[in-house]
């Protein structure tokens, strides 16, 4: 999403290296590139003006201390004020209410409305709440089936309106039934339009009025450009937004409404889209997003994904296996793609490491198509050859590349790879992590 912005900024540091101090000469030449970049990343004209200005005044003068350079320096200050710029922390739901704790979502219509307030969902049952899903959509159709089955998927209930009832009515009486059954958090799903209308604030402000809701979410489609900041700014002006939620971050839009729509509406950003996949919610840190478009990475939200998503006793499985360095098998090789797939995919995991580190990687098939094809090919196999893939020659090749819908080349080059894994295994056991590194190239040819 920010790559050219990430890309741009990290030319900075290179632009002032061998500098004494950070001067209004060398700073100019330095923010120009930053004003461009943030132009180009489609950033609002006033945000741009008054963030340049900040880092000027903040950085003008300031001695190179230690062994940073003044590109470091100046890329420290481009990191607090983007990271002010965003909200400077995380800013969580607040549900310190009555049961039920109501939260109204607001947005257009292609936002990813619907999905987003049942992702919000699946991450407030992680949590041990019990979460009612209700749609007041009466004029999209299916609107009200599609949430129907998202709740479904996400593990939580339904809130079923009568045929041809009024949204108010849907609301009040939704309101009422969560109260009945004791449920913790009720997420009211709204009518959006393709563009802002009266007719549609008219609603949702009676919807409003009728919740009376702890917390309204404006859903913003981060692919939208200048375009999100207008609708931000419409619809704070005729609600009173508590926070917004940011969608398609994971797109090939520039992304510049990340670093606009704070600023324009004064709301926090509280959680942002990384996937279509329902897992694909997660809140949003300003520090660390700011980390991400300086290419430092942004390992703690990696953390935390592996947390949640990592089987812990595979995981301590597979360590005894590399420990002992003998018994890494295609069957944990398959779960580790797995364990891959469940956190989005390496592509997402790269995408939350350093620059450096991911620009190590191009050339590696990143598509999840790749992975499931592995996944194929291992599955075409019996458990002997999964135990023993020394044992599979020419026929059996011939075997497994017909029940997975492969050719033979594809099946070699599988085995090639879980051979190259295994060499590393048996290094990382040894303690030579210099060698790891090397055989990195074997298993993933892009690798340099």
């Amino acid at each position: 999403m920010l790559e050219n912005l990430t890309q741009r900024l990290s030319r900075v540091v290179k632009t002032l290296r061998g500098e004494a101090r950070l001067t209004e000469a060398n700073i100019q030449a330095a923010l120009r590139e930053v004003r461009v970049a943030l132009l180009e990343a489609d950033v609002a004209l006033p945000v741009v003006k008054e963030f340049i200005a900040q880092v000027k005044d903040k950085a003008l003068g300031q001695e190179v201390q230690g062994s940073l350079t003044p590109g470091q320096m100046l890329v420290g200050v481009v990191h607090r004020e983007l990271a002010r710029l965003m909200g400077e922390h995380n800013e969580p739901l607040n549900l310190a209410t009555a049961p039920p704790a109501t939260v109204l979502m607001a947005g257009l219509q292609g936002t990813g409305k619907t999905t987003t307030t049942a992702k919000l969902a699946r991450l407030l049952k992680e949590t041990k709440k019990k979460v009612l899903l209700v749609s007041c959509d009466v004029y999209r159709p299916a609107a009200m089936e599609q949430l129907r089955a998202l709740a479904q998927q996400v593990g939580c209930e339904f809130f079923a309106p009568e045929p041809d009832e009024a949204p108010e009515a849907i609301a009040r009486r939704a309101l009422a039934w969560a109260r009945s059954h004791f449920f913790d958090v009720m997420l009211v799903d709204t009518a959006g339009r393709l563009t802002i209308d009266e007719e549609m604030m008219a609603e949702i402000r009676r919807l409003h009025e009728a919740l009376k809701p702890i917390e309204t979410l404006l859903v913003v489609d981060a692919m939208q450009g200048q375009d999100a900041v207008n609708t931000a700014r419409a619809f704070g002006e005729a609600l009173p937004l508590s926070g917004l939620i940011l969608t398609k971050l994971d797109g090939d839009a520039r992304g510049g409404a990340a670093l606009s729509v704070r600023h324009v509406t004064g709301k926090p950003i509280k959680f942002v889209g990384v996937s279509e996949k329902l897992n694909g919610l997660e809140p949003f840190h300003p520090e660390r997003m700011a980390s991400r478009i300086l290419g430092m990475g942004d390992v703690l939200s990696l953390v935390e994904e592996v947390q949640r998503s990592v089987d812990r006793a595979e995981a301590e499985k597979l360590a005894r296996k590399v420990k002992s360095g003998k018994g890494f098998d295609l069957e944990d090789f398959k779960a580790q793609i797995q364990q891959m797939r469940k956190m989005g995919g390496l592509s997402a995991m790269l995408d939350k490491l350093p620059l450096q580190v991911s620009q190590a990687v191009q050339g590696v098939p990143l598509d999840d198509r790749a992975f499931r094809r592995i996944e194929g090919i291992i599955n075409s196999m019996t458990p002997q050859e999964r135990a023993k893939p020394e044992i599979i020659k020419a026929s059996r090749k011939r075997r497994i590349a017909a029940g997975a819908g492969v050719s033979v080349q594809e099946v070699n080059r599988l085995l090639n790879q879980f051979e190259q894994a295994q060499k590393m295994m048996k290094m990382v056991s040894k303690g030579g992590l210099q060698k790891f590194m090397r055989g990195m190239r074997g298993v993933f040819p892009g690798v340099r």
